[in-house]
C-alpha cells in the first residue's frame, strides 16, 4: 500500500469513528499487504532498465508496449472460490448486458492530496501510472490522490482501507463504480453521497463513457471484484484489485474468449517462498484444532482475528462445526448483517456470554490483550484459543504440513498463526497467468523499488514461455 497522509480517526475496523459504533478500535489497513511506495515520479525509475521505465517512456500512448503473442495453454487450479466455500449459488457465468450509461453528478472541487518531499516541501500527490487504465479516463483504487486530472470514473475493487483510503462524506470528484455489496459499505460506513455511488452488478456488461466494463468475482473478501475493461478498439485490460486465483476463474467467458492485452496483477505474494495451502485445508486444520482443545478444556473461549471484512469463512465454518453462534462487537455485526447472507446473519449474536466463539481485530491477538479480554468473561471461560489467519504466518519449514505449526502459548492463552490467505500464493499466480496468457503484466503490489519490479517481471516472462 502507498503511504498516505489522511487525517481521519478510524476505528479497529478501519471506519471513521463518527460513522459507526463508538467502540474504540485501531485502523484496518489490510495487513496482508507489505508496505510499498507508489511510483509517483518518473525519475524514480530512470536508469533501471525495467518495464516500469518503458511505461513512463511511452507517455499516454502505451500501445507501443503491446507485443503480438499467440494465446495457448489452459492450466488448472485447485483453490475453491468464495461462492463455493459459502455454499452460495454462483450467478450465471455468461455476462448479461446493461444498456444503462451511468452519469452521476461530477462536481469538481479544487482540493488536492498533499504530501511532503524529503526537504519538507509540500507537493501534490501524483497518481501512479498503474492505477490508471490507458485509453480511458478511469482510475482504479486511487481515491487517496483526490481529484485526478482527466479522470471521469473512479473504480473501487473492494472495501479494504488501502484501496478505499481517501473516500469520505466530502467526496465530490466523480462517480465511484464498485460492486453492489461494496457500494452498501461505502454508503453505510463512510457516508459518501449516494449520488456518486454507482453499483455495478457482477457478470454484467456495462457501457461507461464508451468503454465496456464487467466486474467479476475476485475470491478475496465479500464484494471484491476483478474489473474487465474492453475499449472501442478491442483492447482488453483486466485489473485484479486483490484476489485469490481459483479454478472457477477459468470458466469466466470474458477471460476465455478475449485476449487480455494488459493484466494489472495483485502481486502481494509474488515470491516463490509463498506456497501456502488452499483455504479449505487451513480451515479444516482450524476446526480440528478447536475440537481438540475443547475436548481437553470445555471452558475455552475461541477467538478468530479478522479485518473489517474478510476471513468470514474461518469463523463461520467453526460456528457450523461446533453448532455455536458468533459474537462480534456492534460495529462489525452491523457490517456483516449488511451482506444479506442468511447463513451468516442467522449465526450472529449480541452477547459475548452466550457464545464461546468471538471475532476480534487481528491487532488484538496478543497474549497480554487476550488475557485482559478473558477477564470480562471469567469464570464462564478460563482459557483462550486464538487463530491469526494470514498468509504472512506461512513458514517454508512447515509448508503444507499444518499439524507442524507451533502455537504461541503464555499461561492460559494460546495463539495459532495459520496461513489462511485471501490473496493468491505464488503457484496460483503462475497458473492464473499461464491460463490467461496476457500480452503484458503490470504488478500492483511491492513495486516500490526497481529490484522488486524487475524480479517480478522475470517471473512473468518465465511463466509465459511455457
Amino acid at each position: 500500500m502507498e503511504s498516505e497522509t489522511l487525517a481521519l480517526d478510524l476505528d479497529d475496523n478501519g471506519f471513521p469513528i463518527d460513522s459507526l459504533s463508538s467502540e474504540e478500535e485501531p485502523v484496518d489497513r489490510d495487513s496482508e499487504k507489505v508496505e510499498e511506495r507508489g511510483l509517483v515520479i518518473p525519475s524514480a525509475v530512470q536508469n533501471t532498465g525495467s518495464f516500469a521505465l518503458d511505461f513512463y517512456a511511452g507517455g499516454t500512448d502505451w500501445s507501443c508496449l503491446i507485443s503480438k503473442e499467440k494465446c495457448s495453454g489452459n492450466k488448472g487450479l485447485v483453490q475453491k472460490n468464495l461462492f463455493q466455500a459459502w455454499g452460495i449459488e454462483k450467478p450465471s457465468l455468461i455476462p448479461s448486458r446493461s444498456s444503462i450509461s451511468f452519469s452521476p453528478p461530477r462536481k469538481r472541487h479544487c482540493s488536492k492530496r498533499i504530501a511532503e518531499d524529503r526537504s519538507g516541501t509540500e507537493r501534490p500527490r501524483i497518481c501512479p501510472f498503474y492505477k490508471k487504465i490507458p485509453g480511458t479516463s478511469f482510475a482504479v483504487d486511487a481515491f487517496r490522490y483526490g481529484l485526478i486530472q482527466g479522470c471521469s470514473g473512479y473504480f473501487l475493487t473492494h472495501f479494504h482501507y488501502d484501496h478505499y483510503g481517501g473516500l469520505s462524506k466530502r467526496w465530490s470528484h466523480g462517480p465511484i463504480y464498485c460492486s453492489p455489496l461494496t457500494a452498501r459499505l461505502v454508503k453505510m460506513c463512510l457516508s459518501v453521497n449516494p449520488l456518486f455511488i454507482c453499483p455495478l452488478e457482477l457478470d454484467t456488461e456495462h457501457l461507461i463513457d464508451g468503454v465496456k466494463v464487467t466486474m467479476l468475482e475476485a475470491n478475496h473478501c465479500p464484494g471484491a471484484a476483478l474489473v474487465h475493461f474492453r475499449l472501442k478498439d478491442g483492447r482488453c485490460y483486466l485489473h485484479t484489485g486483490d484476489f485469490r486465483a481459483c479454478k472457477m476463474m477459468q470458466s469466466y467467458a470474458l477471460l476465455t474468449s478475449q485476449r487480455i492485452n494488459v493484466l494489472y496483477l495483485d502481486t502481494t505474494y509474488c515470491n516463490p517462498k509463498y506456497r501456502f495451502p488452499p483455504k479449505e485445508d487451513v480451515v479444516n486444520f482450524v476446526v480440528r484444532t478447536t475440537r481438540k482443545y475443547l475436548e481437553k478444556q470445555p471452558k475455552t473461549l475461541v477467538v478468530v482475528g479478522s479485518y473489517s471484512i474478510g476471513k468470514e469463512h474461518v469463523y463461520v465454518t467453526i460456528s457450523q462445526a461446533l453448532g455455536v453462534q458468533i459474537y462480534t462487537d456492534p460495529s462489525r455485526r452491523r457490517i456483516l448483517q449488511s451482506f444479506g447472507w442468511p447463513q451468516l446473519c442467522g449465526q450472529l449474536c449480541s452477547s459475548g456470554q452466550t457464545s464461546p466463539l468471538h471475532v476480534l481485530p487481528l491487532s488484538v491477538l496478543r497474549p497480554e490483550s487476550l488475557k485482559e479480554y478473558l477477564k470480562k468473561y471469567s469464570p464462564q471461560f478460563t482459557a483462550v484459543l486464538a487463530f491469526r489467519p494470514t498468509g504472512w504466518t506461512y513458514s517454508e519449514a512447515t509448508g503444507n504440513h499444518l499439524d507442524l505449526i507451533k502455537p504461541t502459548s503464555k499461561g492460559n492463552i494460546t495463539i495459532y498463526g495459520v496461513p489462511y490467505s485471501e490473496h493468491s500464493n505464488y503457484e496460483e499466480l503462475r497458473e492464473f497467468v499461464k491460463f490467461l496468457r496476457p500480452e503484458r503484466i503490470i504488478p500492483t503490489v511491492n513495486v516500490g523499488n526497481a529490484a522488486n519490479r524487475d524480479k517480478m517481471q522475470s517471473y512473468f516472462q518465465e511463466w509465459l514461455k511455457t
